[in-house]
């Protein structure tokens, strides 16, 4: 039997998912250089992952909406053709505002992206096959969020602008979509109001609002204490470097990449929902362990806590969502999930930010901790009635 990697449909889909995370993760080494090169502070450079990731809450819903209605492929080629001339056209922005318009209108094509990617492993695969898709695919996301930066980094030294034209990949990978992608489509056959009673009846279960509400917390923890306030940890408490915070932060994907593609072995003797109780474990043990640690070497231990608790969570909690997502309504549920998770890209700096001012550093690990805490409860109470499809 053909190993799953191997399958051209999901190495498609592979290719997707790391366009969907090169918007962010490739142009950060090129921050400085922004800043210097538009004469603004660092306190605003912040905008360029804000504008970009602002349209997924607007339109990451319309797209599942249509993704369903009219066709995946219909509405994932034109979004990355959307993401890769808006992308690239920001190598030639002249100005920081133009800059930023730009990178708003190529956010609207990543909204889509993000979401139709695991739509379709959903409809590609069933059972243990959908689990080990998904295990996979957040293996290719993490190694992709690991290098990345390094890509950016090379680019960037030959001039800031460079990164943004990794985004042109988008163009022939729209190609291939379009005409070497075999996917099924649903049936539209419903009309658009029965369409959307069903889809939202089908939202308000224990196990869908509990799996939203995970989504949405899980990534407050990732983008609150971890990617906004950990260099801010590292830098004043024990003057790490910009490479040494750099390690001590991929460190955590390159653990979910290995747990991740294990996914399938483990689904052998561990339920999903209790993956992700752990999960929850992992994350609140990791934010207690941060703030006592003694040096920036020892931070990686926790980071890894952490990177191990998105390995068994991120793909778990999708791949149930799919499974209980029908077909005919599976994009929606997932951009429904993409927007919680735009949700809390946006909340987390704005909310750990409040504990910082008014308490401490340590006070953000620490709320990170309860957050965790919240992940592990819902996990526990809420999807333990849950069967994993196996047709």
């Amino acid at each position: 039997m053909e190993a799953l990697y191997k399958n051209k449909n999901l190495q498609i889909v592979f290719s997707v998912t790391l366009m969907a995370i090169m918007g962010v993760s490739s142009i950060i080494p090129a921050l400085p250089d922004m800043i210097r090169e538009f004469g603004i502070s660092g306190s605003t450079i912040g905008l360029i992952f804000t504008i970009f990731t602002l349209p997924g809450i607007l339109f990451a819903p319309l797209a599942g909406i249509f993704a369903d209605r009219l066709g995946r492929k219909k509405i994932l080629v034109p979004s990355l053709i959307i993401f890769g001339i808006f992308g690239a056209a920001c190598f030639f922005a002249s100005d920081f505002k133009t800059l930023l318009l730009l990178r708003f209108i190529q956010g609207i094509g990543a909204a889509a992206i993000g979401v139709i990617n695991l739509t379709i492993i959903g409809d590609l695969f069933s059972g243990n096959d959908r689990i080990k898709a998904m295990g996979l695919n957040a293996g290719v996301l993490s190694m992709g969020t690991a290098i990345f930066p390094a890509i950016g980094g090379i680019l960037a030294q030959i001039c800031w602008e460079a990164p943004f034209l990794l985004a042109l990949l988008a163009l022939p990978l729209a190609w291939v979509v379009a005409f070497k992608l075999e996917n099924p489509e649903p049936s539209s056959n419903a009309n658009f109001k029965k369409y959307m009673k069903a889809a939202f009846e089908g939202m308000r279960s224990k196990e869908v609002l509990s799996l939203f509400a995970i989504s949405l917390l899980t990534f407050i923890i990732l983008y609150g204490p971890i990617v906004t306030y950990l260099p801010l940890l590292l830098n004043s408490r024990f003057e790490a470097s910009p490479l040494m915070i750099g390690i001590v932060i991929s460190s955590a994907s390159f653990i979910t990449a290995l747990a991740a593609s294990q996914m399938g072995r483990l689904a052998h003797f561990l339920s999903q929902p209790l993956m992700i109780s752990i999960s929850g474990f992992a994350y609140g043990a990791a934010m207690l362990m941060l703030p006592t640690a003694d040096s920036a070497l020892w931070c990686i231990l926790p980071v890894c806590m952490f990177g191990l608790g998105q390995g068994l969570n991120m793909p778990n909690s999708m791949s149930m969502l799919t499974a209980i997502a029908p077909m005919e309504q599976r994009a929606i549920f997932m951009s429904m999930n993409g927007m919680l998770l735009r949700a809390g890209q946006t909340i987390a700096p704005l909310l750990m930010g409040l504990i910082y001012s008014g308490f401490s550093l340590d006070a953000v690990f620490y709320a990170g901790a309860f957050v965790a805490a919240a992940i592990f409860i819902v996990s526990t109470l809420f999807l333990r009635g849950y069967e994993a499809e196996t047709a």
